[in-house]
C-alpha cells in the first residue's frame, strides 16, 4: 500500500452499527435474551424503523445502540444483512440466528409491520407466541 493510500485509508470513520433511534418515531421494540430464544445473547426486534426493511439485531451480550451486532433480515430465507462482529463471533451466531428467524418470521413480520399499534397485552401476545430454537 502506498503511503496516501494508508493516510486516506487512517482518515476514514471507523464503520459503526446504525443507529435506529436517531430518528423520532413510534415504535415497539423487545431485547430477547437466551431464555427466549435458545441462542445466546440478545434478539432486538421492532416494529418498522428507518427506511429499511424488515430485520432483526443479534447483540453477542445486551443489546445497546451503537454496541456491534449482526443484522439480519426477516423473511421466510433470512439472510445476514450487516455484520459489525468479530469473524469468529459472526460464524458461530449467524446461522441461529437465521434459524430463529425462520422459525418466527410470520410473527415477526405481522409485528414489524403492525405492532405500533398493538395495545399492552397484543404485544405480549406477540413475545409470547415467539418460539425459542430446538435445544
Amino acid at each position: 500500500m502506498d503511503p496516501t493510500s494508508r493516510s486516506r485509508a487512517q482518515d476514514l470513520p471507523q464503520r459503526g452499527p446504525p443507529d435506529d433511534f436517531a430518528e423520532d418515531v413510534l415504535i415497539e421494540m423487545a431485547n430477547l435474551d437466551e431464555q427466549d430464544t435458545n441462542i445466546p445473547g440478545t434478539l432486538f426486534v421492532s416494529t418498522a424503523l428507518g427506511a429499511h426493511g424488515p430485520r432483526v439485531k443479534w447483540y453477542p451480550g445486551k443489546a445497546g445502540r451503537t454496541l456491534p451486532c449482526l443484522i439480519v433480515s426477516v423473511g421466510p430465507d433470512p439472510k445476514l444483512r450487516d455484520d459489525f462482529l468479530p469473524p469468529a463471533v459472526s460464524r458461530i451466531a449467524a446461522p441461529r440466528v437465521m434459524a430463529w428467524v425462520r422459525l418466527n418470521h410470520g410473527a415477526l413480520l405481522d409485528f414489524w409491520n403492525n405492532g405500533a399499534s398493538w395495545n399492552r397485552r397484543e404485544v405480549s401476545a406477540f413475545l409470547d407466541a415467539l418460539q425459542p430454537l430446538p435445544k
